[in-house]
């Protein structure tokens, strides 16, 4: 990244009084630029926490709309605005007003990757994080569980709680080829295996832990191993290698999501002059999607 881009981005970094948020799976050059760094939880915690004038979100739209909901008082803009996520896109508030219909004693806990509609029809959305703990409090023994079958599908195994499943999925996550993993494996005997709850189950069955991406870096924090095959969004092992360069780290392969690497310096730096197209979420929507994820906020 040339160090003019750079240097005008701190600029109007502090002359707008804005910040910078960047998902763990976003390019390095990202990461570098941004003032915090996380998972979908901590970010949301951060937007509802900072009350920046400006907030530049790198990311995928469901997040940046996520920031908005929790500091409405903001301009949030995303810094690629055509990055969205697959897995939001498959599910709609209607499919879920259907689903209540079929199981009306049910509550629904949404994965946070996912519309405001969506949540807005939603008890409580959820991270990989926290989705076992939020399923648990759900006030009722049936929960609607959407949009990713396969976060679902580890949340039952992990609670006694009847969970009816969408069958959505993450395009990278649910299309990773457990042949890679199971090369790596070969070839890093050693290594522990953290994989994301969003992978196929066949991806679980291998693993050592099946972590969220908050989950993974506090495993390698306190881990005493020293190599690392990572099942998740490849953007990951940058943000571990940042962390942790000591350790060694490798993809299980191929977890690559095309929207989370859109975003560029340059757009950054576009976002910050010209404050983009804020995020705008219709009224009637945003304070019923905001107590969805305001509970998911303080659990767990």
């Amino acid at each position: 990244m040339p160090n003019r881009i750079k240097e005008e981005i701190e600029r109007l970094k502090k002359e707008r009084g804005a910040i910078i948020l960047a998902h763990s799976y976003q390019p390095g050059l990202i990461q570098d630029i941004a003032d915090f760094v996380g998972d979908s939880l901590e970010l949301s915690r951060i937007a509802a926490s900072e009350s920046a004038e400006l907030v530049i979100f790198c990311g995928v739209k469901f997040m940046a709309e996520t920031a908005k909901l929790l500091s409405p008082e903001s301009t949030v803009v995303l810094a690629a605005p055509d990055a969205d996520c697959s897995l939001a896109a498959c599910m709609t508030g209607a499919d879920l007003r259907e689903m209540k219909k079929k199981y009306p004693g049910a509550e629904a806990v949404t994965y946070v990757n996912s519309t405001v509609d969506l949540k807005s029809e939603t008890w409580a959305c959820c991270t990989s994080a926290n989705s076992v703990e939020v399923v648990e409090a759900a006030p009722s023994d049936e929960v609607i569980f959407g949009p990713d079958r396969n976060l679902g599908t580890w949340v039952a195994t992990q609670t006694k709680k009847t969970l009816h499943i969408w069958p959505g999925g993450c395009h990278a996550h649910s299309g990773a080829d457990i042949r890679h993993l199971r090369e790596k494996k070969a070839e890093w005997p050693d290594a522990e295996v953290l994989v994301h709850p969003e992978s196929p189950s066949v991806f679980l069955w291998e693993a050592d832990k099946v972590l969220g991406t908050g989950g993974m870096i506090r495993h390698v924090e306190n881990s005493k191993s020293m190599k690392f095959i990572i099942g998740t969004e490849e953007g990951m092992i940058y943000r571990l290698e940042t962390l942790f360069p000591h350790k060694q780290f490798a993809a299980a392969g191929n977890i690559i999501c095309d929207d989370m690497t859109l975003t560029t310096p340059e757009l950054v730096l576009k976002a910050l002059e010209s404050r983009g197209d804020g995020i705008e979420i219709p009224s009637d929507l945003a304070e019923k999607a905001a107590a969805a994820v305001r509970r998911m906020t303080e659990i767990g």
